[in-house]
């Protein structure tokens, strides 16, 4: 029964891990080339998670709901790109945190009149809706195993556009010398939009992944956005693939924290204890975890590099 356990929740770790990096690959690239500190990341996540949500409650259709409500938020993210962040490109960090927070609270309004105030309950697709039998009796559900599978193409994908087209040569460039790419005549405003879009998917894509999972519900954002930052900082900001190990550290540090935290502190202490204590400290574990690494590695695990 342990060992099950134990499997069970290391894939819940997994899952995690896998959704905090595609919310952490799409802000490791704003924030990694174009400086840009975007709290409002969260906001696509969360509206992601409702707009593919009503699609999916429309339609039927939870396929249709990912290729229509992706797109949709992208344009979305765009549009505040164009109208607004591109304006404080130049502007200090303060600034961005503040215009990127009232952008969080217009997000949050605007959702609360469009849809209903407790949000919305949105069911497993029914082809995704049963579990596979694994190792030690365990029964795991496809859907969590599924958004394990996004995740890992996600990454192939990212890794394909950065390494090996010539839209990741221009980010690459873009993150080391936004200058020197401009002077040789790229189009930098453009450069940033794509980047800005293609971030703004990715968190979009999370939302609506975890929309059966959690529900949809205005203010999600805010709840996952501070370890998305979290993630991007221990990895390196810029690369993505120090999101992609910090993403799948994170989760199985939180998930596995909160499952056996109080097990292993009653070996040292009164059980009363320390079922008491381990709910506090193991929503420490992640930021503890990153005071550890800055203070070895200041620059992240894999440094600022964009690949």
């Amino acid at each position: 029964m342990e060992w099950a356990l134990l499997i069970e929740q290391t894939l819940n770790g997994l899952q995690f891990g896998m959704l905090l990096f595609l919310l952490a690959a799409g802000l490791t690239l704003t924030f990694g080339i174009m400086d840009l500190v975007n709290l409002a990341h969260g906001s696509m996540y969360m509206l992601g998670a409702f707009v593919g949500a009503t699609i999916f409650l429309w339609t039927g259709s939870f396929i249709l709901a990912i290729l229509l409500a992706v797109p949709l938020v992208a344009g979305i993210g765009i549009i505040v790109e164009i109208s607004t962040l591109r304006t404080l490109y130049q502007r200090h960090h303060l600034d961005q945190v503040l215009a990127t927070f009232g952008l969080i609270l217009l997000f949050n309004e605007l959702v609360q009149v469009v849809w209903p105030l407790d949000g919305l309950s949105v069911p497993f697709p029914d082809y995704l809706n049963f579990t596979v039998p694994l190792l030690f009796g365990i029964e795991y559900s496809v859907y969590r195993l599924m958004i394990i599978g996004a995740g890992i193409i996600v990454a192939i994908g990212m890794y394909i556009l950065v390494a090996k087209t010539r839209l990741g040569m221009l980010i690459r460039a873009g993150a080391a010398d936004r200058t020197m790419i401009y002077a040789l005549g790229t189009n930098i405003r453009l450069l940033f939009t794509l980047v800005f879009g293609l971030g703004t998917a990715l968190g979009a894509l999370a939302g609506i992944l975890m929309a059966p999972i959690l529900g949809a519900n205005s203010g999600m954002g805010e709840q996952i956005i501070i370890i998305a930052f979290v993630v991007i900082v221990i990895g390196g900001i810029g690369s993505v693939r120090g999101s992609l190990i910090a993403a799948l550290i994170t989760g199985l540090i939180d998930t596995l924290g909160r499952s056996f935290l109080d097990v292993l502190l009653a070996i040292f202490i009164p059980v009363n204890a320390a079922e008491a204590a381990a709910p506090a400290i193991s929503s420490m574990l992640i930021y503890i975890f990153m005071t550890c690494v800055l203070f070895f590695k200041p620059q992240g695990l894999f440094g600022s590099q964009t690949r």
